[in-house]
């Protein structure tokens, strides 16, 4: 009897992250199509070690692309995030933090391809890369407002720097951006058409400049239909939030007088959107626009920002909104989440000093970079 013939035949899963050199590029491929490449604590691990060992040997560029069709990266896989408990959230956001923030600071040219849907923690890999490709197919949006919490990644850092009041809008109902937007709003550098994602691909494995091949495929990026909000929004905003300073000074009250002012204004838009922030986390609404408000105070840069971010989420997902959140959106998909507090006039301004404190309490721990 031949006992390896009969032998039962054993598959090996493929890695979550695939890591290959073509030529002269590292190629990094988050390799979980069936779940838009959400990531993992060990996903965002093996991107950074997979960068760290470019720099060594010898790769011209990093090339960071998601498998499948779907899209880039759907963001953080949630519920493998919260299955350690809020420990285990912390320790997820911590190495994500360290990932995205290595991928600024990177001595090699970074390349990111945000085809398709590119959310959350799939912009924290992009949206600071050196060279940002979006394509006709791009869909981006930080959507954590609708699960209790607020733009992480460095993602403020993006909205606090788009034109206007536009990252106020996006950040307070998560709403999304094609890939016009995403130029108009300094999320992506270049459109290329999927068509031509192989040319970019060729040249950058023959050792073009990363910036000057990217330039050479791109075409002219389609409209931006966001910068049309900005005809009666931005007035809106700014007689309702002032200054970032003012909007530090009370975040509370400045959320809800933008809430009021939307609601009672005249165009369609308007109550439309305040209908929309009705919806969210009234808790995140406040907390997203005083870290934009804080950003532009402060000026801050993105290791100051991932620091922020850290202290914030840990406290925003140990809440019981966030809890609500996850289960409303990704795991009953109800979408009905009940909140506690369930709107803006409830919300406690104490809770509110609480979660933005820049200083530590007691047990909480730093962002090392």
């Amino acid at each position: 009897m031949n006992e390896a013939a009969s032998a039962p035949s054993v598959v090996l899963a493929e890695p979550h992250v695939i890591v290959r050199r073509e030529g002269a590029v590292t190629r990094v491929t988050l390799n979980r199509p069936r779940a838009l490449n959400a990531l993992t604590k060990q996903m965002v691990i093996d991107v950074r070690e997979a960068l760290e060992a470019a720099h060594s040997d010898g790769s011209g560029a990093v090339l960071l692309d998601g498998a499948g069709d779907r899209g880039f990266c759907g963001g953080g896989d949630i519920k493998a995030m919260t299955a350690g408990g809020g420990a285990g959230a912390l320790e997820f956001l911590r190495e994500e933090y360290r990932t995205d923030h290595a991928i600024r600071v990177a001595r090699l040219p970074v390349v990111g391809i945000m085809d398709g849907v590119t959310m959350g923690g799939g912009i924290g890999l992009t949206g600071h890369a050196s060279v940002r490709v979006v394509t006709e197919r791009s869909r981006l949006a930080m959507p954590e407002t609708r699960i209790g919490i607020v733009p992480d990644v460095g993602g403020s850092l993006l909205l606090a720097g788009a034109p206007g009041r536009l990252g106020d809008l996006l950040a307070s109902v998560s709403g999304s951006m094609t890939a016009g937007d995403a130029i108009a709003l300094g999320f992506a550098d270049y459109f290329v058409p999927s068509s031509r994602l192989d040319e970019l691909y060729r040249r950058l494995r023959e050792g073009e400049d990363p910036g000057r091949a990217a330039a050479e495929v791109a075409e002219e990026p389609p409209a931006a239909p966001l910068l049309a909000a900005r005809e009666w929004f931005d007035g809106i905003a700014d007689a309702a939030l002032g200054s970032a300073e003012q909007t530090l000074a009370d975040p509370l009250t400045a959320a809800r007088r933008l809430a009021a002012a939307l609601a009672a204004a005249g165009t369609s838009e308007a109550r439309a959107l305040a209908a929309e922030l009705h919806r969210v986390n009234p808790t995140a609404v406040v907390v997203a626009l005083a870290q934009l408000a804080r950003v532009r105070s402060l000026r801050l840069e993105l290791a100051d920002v991932l620091a922020d971010d850290f202290r914030v989420l840990g406290r925003l997902t140990a809440r019981a909104d966030f809890a609500e959140g996850v289960r409303a959106q990704l795991i009953d998909k109800d979408g009905k989440p009940a909140w506690s507090p369930a709107t803006l006039e409830t919300v406690d301004a104490a809770e509110i000093a609480r979660i933005l404190d820049p200083k530590l309490a007691t047990g909480e721990t730093e962002l090392a970079l």
